[in-house]
C-alpha cells in the first residue's frame, strides 16, 4: 500500500456547499442587473477546462506561449532577485507553466515550500502530490481556497515568491483589481515578492482575433458556461440561440465577452425560481480581459504599496511578467 507523502499538506478553506452556494449567488446578482454579466470563474467545469487548454494551443491565442517564453528565459533572474526559498501559486491548476520558475528554484538549493492555492480541491490535492514527488526538496501545501478571499491564509514559511500568472488580473475590473492588489499587499511581509502576468495593449486586430478564433474554439468555451448553469442550476438556455460576442474596448483598454441573445427569449432558471427575459441583439457578459501598459501596471503596483522592481516582455513585446516587492 502506498503510504501518503508527509512533505504534502492540506488546508481547507471552502466549505463542501462553497460552490453551489457561489454559483446561485453569483447567477441571481448577474441575471438580475443590468447590463446582464455572469463571472468567469464558472466556465471552468471540465468540458470547459479541456476547451481552455485547446485555446492556448491555437496560433491566434498568443498569452500562453509569450508568458512561457518570459518564464522560461528570466527564470533564474527571478530566483536571484527575490531571494525567495518559499514560491506560491494562487490559482494553481496544474503549475504546468511555472515549472521552469520552480525548475530554476531547485537548480539554485532555494526550493523549500511550494504553495498552490485553488478552488478545485481534488484536483489541487492530486497536483501538489504530483509536485512533491517532482520536487523532493519542498514541503508542498495545498491551499483550497479563493484568491479574492483567502490571501490571509497562505503559509508564512521562509521568504515569500507569490505568483499570479496567465493575465488572470485582467478578468478583474478596476475596482476588484484595486481590492486584491491591497489585500494581496497586506498578506505580504517585507521582502516577500509578487510575480505578475499581463497582458500587454497590441495591435487592435491581433487581440480580438485571440479572443475569436477561426475555429470556434473561443465562441465553444464561451457559450459553455450556459451548460454549467443549466446543469447545476435547472435552467433551460438554448445555446443555439445565443452567439458568442467579442470586441475591444479601446476606453476601458479591455476584451469584452458576452453572450448575444439572438431572438427576443425568456429562460428560467429553475433552482432559484427566477426567469429572466433577453432581448434580441442583448448581450450579457461573461468576461473582461484587461490589457495593461508598462506605465500603468507599475502604477496599479505602487498604489497598491508594491514597488516595481523589474519587468520582462516576450521578445515580440505581447506580455509582461513583472516582479515588485512590498
Amino acid at each position: 500500500m502506498t503510504q501518503p507523502d508527509t512533505r504534502v499538506d492540506v488546508s481547507v478553506h471552502l466549505d463542501d456547499d462553497w460552490a453551489d452556494r457561489a454559483l446561485r449567488n453569483d447567477v441571481r446578482a448577474g441575471l438580475t442587473a443590468t447590463p446582464k454579466s455572469l463571472p468567469p470563474k464558472w466556465f471552468y467545469d471540465e468540458a470547459g477546462s479541456e476547451l481552455f487548454e485547446k485555446i492556448t494551443r491555437l496560433a491566434e491565442y498568443y498569452p500562453t506561449e509569450a508568458e512561457r517564453e518570459i518564464l522560461i528565459r528570466h527564470a533564474d533572474d527571478v530566483v536571484e532577485l527575490s531571494g525567495a526559498d518559499h514560491v506560491i501559486e494562487l490559482g494553481a491548476g496544474n503549475s504546468d507553466k511555472t515549472r521552469a520558475v520552480l525548475d530554476a528554484f531547485e537548480r539554485a538549493g532555494r526550493l523549500h515550500h511550494i504553495t498552490v492555492l485553488d478552488v478545485s480541491g481534488d484536483f489541487l490535492e492530486r497536483s501538489a502530490h504530483d509536485l512533491a514527488s517532482t520536487y523532493q526538496t519542498a514541503r508542498v501545501h495545498a491551499v483550497i481556497g479563493d484568491f479574492e478571499a483567502h490571501l490571509a491564509q497562505l503559509p508564512t514559511d521562509g521568504t515569500r515568491l507569490v505568483m499570479f500568472l496567465g493575465g488572470t488580473i485582467g478578468n478583474l475590473e478596476p475596482a476588484d483589481r484595486k481590492d486584491f492588489l491591497g489585500a494581496l499587499a497586506g498578506a505580504l511581509r517585507p521582502g516577500d515578492t509578487f510575480l505578475l502576468g499581463t497582458d500587454l495593449v497590441k495591435d487592435v486586430a491581433r487581440m480580438e482575433l485571440a479572443y475569436d478564433d477561426p475555429a470556434g474554439v473561443t465562441a465553444a468555451f464561451n457559450l459553455n458556461i450556459l451548460n454549467v448553469i443549466n446543469r447545476e442550476l435547472g435552467a433551460d438556455f438554448d445555446l443555439e440561440q445565443f452567439e458568442h460576442a467579442s470586441v475591444f474596448d479601446p476606453d476601458e483598454e479591455w476584451m469584452d465577452l458576452g453572450l448575444r441573445s439572438l431572438v427576443d427569449q425568456t429562460v428560467t432558471i429553475g433552482d432559484l425560481g427566477l426567469t429572466v427575459s433577453f432581448e434580441e441583439g442583448e448581450v450579457m457578459r461573461t468576461e473582461v480581459s484587461a490589457k495593461f501598459r508598462p506605465g500603468g501596471i507599475a502604477r496599479e503596483l505602487h498604489d497598491a504599496g508594491l514597488e516595481l522592481r523589474h519587468l520582462w516582455t516576450d521578445l515580440d513585446g505581447d506580455f509582461a511578467v513583472t516582479l515588485s516587492v512590498r
